[in-house]
């Protein structure tokens, strides 16, 4: 793969090159009621323009923050760039942020605005305004407020409008590439998010890098719906777009992402593990209740698609019926999940189960999985049709460096790389060496054809009271593909064995309860049932015979419910936070330990 990379620019520069050759092409658009709206990207420019003129009217100054607080919408994306074309700098804060994260990056960033989504957003502010020193204004994108301080997005306009466009566009040619133009706060497994600076140069070199890789154009259709404090969806939605003309579509709300996707038709469609693990059960749900015909049918489709997806990748041809099983099963499995006129469907942001993969892959769907983190802009590993292989992470983007350290550690090196952490320069330091490679902190290997796979991360290596070293993300990525598994987490530090800890998928709980005879029909009922208890143990077992002797699970036991966001067991970009794990289900780790028996409940 080779790319032509235009001279340092500013995501200005890049914003007005693209209005100029698609202005009157649609770039955001958003559903009002039935209809779908449309916004052009002369119409964006001149947007983000006033609402920087509002942000500098309200008292943005030069290098300080504004918080942007709210769920997809157009007016994320123009407060975003409203924010750099004023010399400021956006940091996204999580939607399901409490009222003291919401300080925490506010305080941090300095921010003089904070743009939220709505009235129960704007709640978590005005609990804590009064520890806001730097805060001169709070913006609402909708609704009104009578509280002191906090304005509509009508009035940002309006004051936007005293404002010249001459004192703007010195704000504008005061900064260069090399400059600082986003926060992006990392959710962190561990301890309060460090600031990630990136550099517009990071912003614009990794954009173009994906739209000409990717081969991003001005008629591709994204549908914008992860949180947009994640840089997977920054570069995804918001940047690559920026660069290529292309349109993001906002989907309504996670529970309506089904229905906008059959209406938007995405050529381009990032998911997250646990998005793609959420079809995945819905789709073998329906297909579990199909009539035995139907069933039989997909079975035979499924093979022929897994080894004409292998096929592929190898550069050979496809089983002579690959054509068939497209027309009678893949063609309409597509069109039903919105994704037929989609032609990269992309992973990122956490691991994801190879048997998740060849679920999607035997359906004529190909899930390709990047590999990159914040403090690189996203990015640094891609693949794409041609360039794919099931299991890895795919090879380095060109213009970027990867290598395997002594030690196991991934170091990437490339234009971009982050500036550092904002406020923390011994983090920095330790993050990124003097010979400018950024120690991601996992672990992984390259193979002969320099497809990188991620193994596990450095600083959740098992080390056994044998000195063995566990990766427990392989291990974990084995039980998730048990039928009625959703999570798991392996345990075993300075410990004579491992054991885990497995949640189970509500959908599909019942009909594999149902199969093996057992009347359960939620978490607690099948954690108390011999039956279901026999049936794990027996996938366990599956498990463990493809596993070294000292990676075998001994015991596992079913937590009542699923770990999520709002449980505290979740990232906001849905990776496992093992300490709160291990602390919140000390007690059933502990009698894990205790007990004699195969399975816990």
């Amino acid at each position: 793969m080779q790319i032509e990379i235009p001279p340092a620019r500013t995501v200005m520069d890049v914003l007005d090159e693209t209005t100029r050759r698609h202005g009157a092409r649609p770039a955001l658009c958003y559903k009002q009621g039935e209809v779908w709206e449309q916004i052009s990207w002369s119409g964006y420019r001149d947007a983000v323009r006033l609402a920087a003129r509002g942000m500098m009217r309200l008292g943005l100054a030069p290098g300080k923050g504004v918080a942007i607080l709210g769920y997809n919408r157009p007016e994320w994306f123009i407060s975003c760039l409203a924010a750099i074309h004023a010399g400021g700098f956006p940091a996204g804060i999580y939607t399901t942020n409490s009222p003291e994260q919401c300080h925490y990056i506010a305080h941090h960033a300095e921010a003089n605005v904070v743009v939220v989504e709505n009235e129960y957003q704007l709640e978590k502010l005005l609990e804590v305004r009064k520890d806001l020193p730097e805060l001169r204004a709070i913006v609402l994108m909708t609704g009104e407020s009578s509280e002191p301080g906090v304005f509509s997005w009508s009035d940002l306009v309006r004051l936007g409008a005293e404002v010249s466009e001459g004192e703007l566009e010195k704000r504008i040619t005061a900064q260069k590439p090399s400059d600082l133009c986003t926060l992006i706060y990392t959710s962190g497994t561990t301890g309060p998010p460090k600031a990630v600076m990136i550099s517009h140069q990071n912003v614009t070199w990794t954009a173009e890098a994906v739209a000409q890789v990717l081969g991003f154009r001005e008629d591709d259709r994204v549908v914008s719906y992860l949180p947009l404090s994640h840089v997977a969806e920054q570069v995804v939605s918001l940047y690559s777009p920026l660069r290529a003309g292309a349109s993001s579509w906002f989907a309504e709300s996670l529970e309506l992402l089904g229905e906008n996707l059959r209406d938007v038709r995405p050529t381009v469609f990032l998911g997250v593990p646990r998005v793609w693990e959420k079809i995945e059960a819905k789709m073998r749900q329906v297909g579990d209740s199909a009539p035995p015909l139907r069933r039989k049918i997909a079975a035979w489709a499924k093979r022929v698609g897994l080894a004409g997806g292998y096929a592929i990748q190898r550069g050979e041809r496809k089983p002579l019926t690959y054509g068939l099983a497209t027309r009678i099963v893949f063609a309409k499995v597509r069109e039903k999940l919105g994704l037929d006129e989609t032609r990269l469907c992309v992973t990122s942001a956490a691991p994801i189960s190879l048997s998740t993969l060849e679920y999607f892959l035997s359906l004529g769907i190909p899930i390709y999985e990047v590999y990159g983190m914040s403090e690189c802009t996203g990015p640094t590993t891609v693949q794409k049709p041609g360039v794919h292989r099931t299991g890895t992470v795919g090879v380095p983007a060109p213009g970027t460096e990867v290598r395997i350290a002594d030690d196991g550690e991934v170091l990437m090196r490339g234009p971009h790389v982050f500036l550092g952490y904002y406020k923390d320069a011994e983090a920095t330091r330790e993050a990124i060496d003097a010979e400018g490679w950024l120690h991601s902190g996992d672990v992984g290997t390259i193979d002969a054809d320099g497809f990188l796979r991620i193994t596990d991360r450095k600083k959740d290596i098992i080390i056994t009271a044998g000195g063995h070293n566990v990766a427990p993300q392989n291990i974990e990525k084995q039980l998730k593909a048990i039928p009625a598994v959703s999570q798991a987490v392996v345990v075993g530090d300075r410990m004579a064995y491992l054991v885990a800890l497995l949640t189970l998928d509500s959908e599909r709980l019942v009909h594999i309860a149902e199969a093996v005879g057992s009347p359960a029909r939620d978490s607690l009922t099948a954690a108390n049932c011999p039956r279901f208890l026999s049936y794990l143990e027996s996938q366990v077992d599956v498990v463990n015979k493809a596993l070294a002797r000292n990676e075998m699970v001994k015991r596992f036991a079913i937590v009542p419910t699923e770990f999520t966001i709002d449980g505290g067991e979740l990232t906001p970009t849905m990776k496992i936070r093992r300490r709160v794990v291990l602390e919140k289900y000390e007690s059933i780790i502990g009698g894990l330990y205790e007990q004699s028996g195969a399975g816990a409940s």
